[in-house]
């Protein structure tokens, strides 16, 4: 849920563009040239590509949107390139192993839902939406030779990744040095005065400073924020199952910020909620001096589901954990009606699960409970369930009618 007023016109606030500049920042390139062009009062044009990899946005790749939003409020203009085409290719920058190229089909599958999903923390309706294969596709072979002079093969294997798997004796296509250039012209395309990005982006957004120097455009100024790690102290990623999506129910949103590791609840306060740093340092010393960590995570949990879903839905989900973990027993059930259809296609149509898959592997865990008998169900359940009240993992609760 996300409210927006009409774009202002440009700020030059100190305290706003400091803020922008130092919270949850990893690095700024150039520093000095990027304060005179936010204290100019000139309207920027601010780029992030995304590429629509997966068909959800976690909260770690979300910090970067917060940002946008943060440059959107001082009146600078957003440009969101959908990376289309540039998915397709798979960008390399925080992989260990070669990235598969995906089909068109799956982009396309992907990129049905980015735009709302990406709504949640922008104004969409302010910024440039637009799509890299507008200009990529039509790329010849002749660009590209040129384009990929102004950079060396030593430059290439020097990145920390390429360079650990040609250590390991790992593949390297030829096909991952290209991203850079194209993530590089997607500057050029948009005339982009600063583009951002994580910190793992840092080579393909040095890149993009490199080609527009080449088509004789001003350089970008670039701007890395922090990496948020997972629920489980690793790096956020949807392949290991440690993420919190901006897309989830406000009840498993909050269950999973409850199961974050200690040491990063003063982290996730910095890079994913609005409270402010005065008061995450009062938090922090709270905790060093004995206080009750699943306090500071519960007013976290509630930070975090108010951005995505709003106060009286965050208020809601507290008082249900509460009551799930206290008690034992949730105040509130999803009601499922089978209709003739088998229980996992009733949940998947529910979104209760997102698969047939990730029914069975809460099934194999067993973490299916029928509460009324307090039974484990096993894989016949994915056809037929008896009525009555069920657990799915920690956080979901149905009652099948």
């Amino acid at each position: 849920m996300s409210f927006f007023t009409k774009t202002p016109a440009v700020s030059s606030d100190e305290t706003k563009i400091q803020e922008l500049l130092t919270r949850g920042v990893e690095d700024v390139f150039v520093k000095e040239s990027l304060l005179q062009k936010l204290r100019s009062g000139k309207q920027l044009r601010v780029k992030l590509g995304i590429d629509p990899t997966g068909k959800t946005i976690h909260i770690g790749r979300a910090t970067i949107l917060w940002k946008l939003r943060a440059f959107q409020e001082l009146g600078h203009k957003i440009v969101l390139i959908v990376g289309d085409f540039t998915a397709q290719i798979g960008d390399a920058s925080d992989k260990l192993e070669k990235r598969p190229m995906l089909t068109k089909e799956a982009v396309k599958e992907n990129l049905k839902s980015y735009k709302k999903i990406i709504g949640k923390v922008i104004d969409v309706e302010q910024a440039e939406f637009v799509y890299n294969s507008s200009w990529l596709s039509k790329l010849g072979f002749a660009e590209i030779a040129k384009l990929a002079d102004i950079f060396t093969i030593q430059q290439m294997t020097e990145r920390r990744n390429f360079k650990d798997r040609m250590d390991k004796e790992e593949p390297i296509s030829f096909r991952e040095f290209l991203y850079p250039l194209m993530q590089g012209y997607d500057s050029v395309a948009v005339k982009a005065d600063i583009e951002i990005g994580g910190f793992d982006q840092l080579f393909n957004l040095k890149a993009g400073r490199v080609i527009q120097k080449h088509y004789g455009q001003q350089e970008q100024d670039i701007f890395t924020g922090q990496m948020l790690e997972g629920t489980d102290g690793r790096k956020m990623s949807t392949s290991w199952g440690n993420v919190i999506n901006i897309t989830d129910e406000p009840g498993d949103m909050f269950g999973k910020v409850m199961s974050v590791r200690d040491e990063l609840i003063g982290k996730y306060f910095l890079l994913a909620t609005k409270v402010s740093v005065s008061e995450i340092q009062r938090i922090e010393e709270e905790m060093k001096g004995g206080g009750n960590p699943r306090d500071s995570k519960i007013r976290l949990a509630k930070e975090i589901v108010t951005l995505y879903h709003g106060a009286e839905v965050a208020l809601k989900a507290a008082e249900n954990f509460e009551s799930t973990f206290s008690k034992g027993e949730p105040q509130e059930f999803v009601s499922v009606s089978l209709s003739g259809r088998e229980v996992a296609d009733a949940l998947i149509a529910e979104k209760i699960v997102s698969s047939k898959t990730d029914l069975r592997r809460l099934i194999g865990e067993g973490a299916v409970t029928n509460l009324d008998t307090k039974s484990k169900m096993g894989e016949d359940f994915l056809k037929s369930g008896p009525a009555g009240k069920y657990r799915l993992g920690k956080h979901r609760f149905i009652e099948i009618k």
